[in-house]
């Protein structure tokens, strides 16, 4: 038994030796990462402007080249570009560096939209083709909705306009109630 857990335990060390060596290899190359943030916002009641921020981060430990970013996903029937453009390339993103884009757009069309990551794509030097990597998606996107914190306040407007008499009539007749019944009770109690 101690035997077959002997070389268990070998069989796995080898293996993580094999691994982590073909890794440390590998190790000297462009990693990706991309986070997408939209973020919006009604104008008047027919009109959503969108705002769109795409960061890129290498946080691998060499510089990747010909970095070009492409988030061309937005529907034209439903958004027009008011501000900036849906790509842009950089020349080179050396390891540990961050760059991000931003770009606006507005909509008329009262829907839920679900976007989709942005494409990031660089070239590494050891490798003839282009990397690819992508965005966090984004969570869908109300447009033209109402918000649900105003819900909410109209809601408890409504309730208060209808009810508010009668609760307020509730709570005087019970704290009179208390009051009245309060010395009673503490009255009630025998020494011994």
């Amino acid at each position: 038994m101690a035997y077959a857990f002997h070389l268990t335990i070998i069989s796995v060390l080898s293996l993580l030796y094999i691994f982590s060596s073909t890794f440390a290899e590998s190790g000297s190359s462009p990693f990706i990462v991309a986070h997408k943030r939209v973020s919006h916002r009604k104008l008047n009641s027919d009109l959503e402007r969108v705002s769109v921020s795409i960061d890129i981060h290498n946080a691998g430990s060499d510089t990747a080249y010909d970095v070009t970013l492409t988030d061309d996903n937005w529907a034209e029937e439903i958004f027009d570009s008011i501000f900036g453009n849906t790509s842009k390339t950089w020349e080179r993103l050396d390891s540990g560096s961050i760059v991000s884009h931003s770009f606006y757009l507005e909509s008329k069309v009262k829907t839920v939209y679900y976007g989709a990551p942005a494409l990031i794509t660089f070239r590494v030097p050891t490798k003839s083709n282009l990397q690819e990597a992508y965005s966090t998606p984004i969570l869908p996107i109300k447009i033209l909705s109402d918000p649900v914190a105003q819900k909410k306040t109209e809601i408890a407007k409504k309730l208060l306009t209808n009810y508010g008499s009668h609760v307020l009539v509730f709570v005087i007749v019970s704290l009179l109630a208390r009051i009245i019944i309060a010395p009673k009770a503490s009255g009630s109690k025998k020494k011994y």
